[in-house]
């Protein structure tokens, strides 16, 4: 499947935020990030070609990063950025606090809206620019690669 093909199988009421959403992706990741299909979601990945070493659970799968995926009940992006970097963490949800009305919804890595009308675009196109090919790299594999 491809991304185009994704997006094209979302109900109506998801499609528009999530092209919305995969634009400011593909605009504001810094330079080396490729997007593709990631465990059945859209994925923002660092490619072998970038990273030989590739994902230390399965080291044929690219680096992954971001992925966008519209679930049973909600929207979800999940960022390997936020689970790995505290200080990410705590400037999303400060910022976060500044910008939406509500409680932010969030596991470890996945946030997620329940109301597309909610997501907070301009807020992830600022957290895309946060963080590199080269800083997720460091940061992976200083807290995730096994020696």
């Amino acid at each position: 499947m491809t991304v185009e093909n994704y997006i094209e199988q979302l109900p109506e009421d998801r499609k528009t935020a999530m092209q919305e959403l995969r634009k400011i992706f593909s605009e504001n990741l810094p330079e080396g990030f490729q997007e593709c299909m990631s465990y059945g979601m859209i994925g923002y990945v660092v490619p072998h070609s970038i990273y030989p070493a590739g994902y230390h659970c399965d080291v044929k799968l690219p680096l992954p990063f971001l992925n966008l995926a519209s679930q049973k009940s909600h929207i979800a992006v999940y960022h390997m950025g936020i689970y790995a970097d505290s200080e990410l963490l705590r400037w999303f949800q400060e910022e976060y606090s500044k910008q939406v009305k509500g409680k932010l919804d969030m596991g470890k890595s996945c946030i997620r809206f329940k109301k597309p009308e909610l997501i907070p675009y301009n807020l992830f196109a600022e957290l895309a620019r946060k963080m590199s090919v080269q800083d997720w790299i460091s940061i992976y594999e200083k807290n995730y690669k096994k020696s």
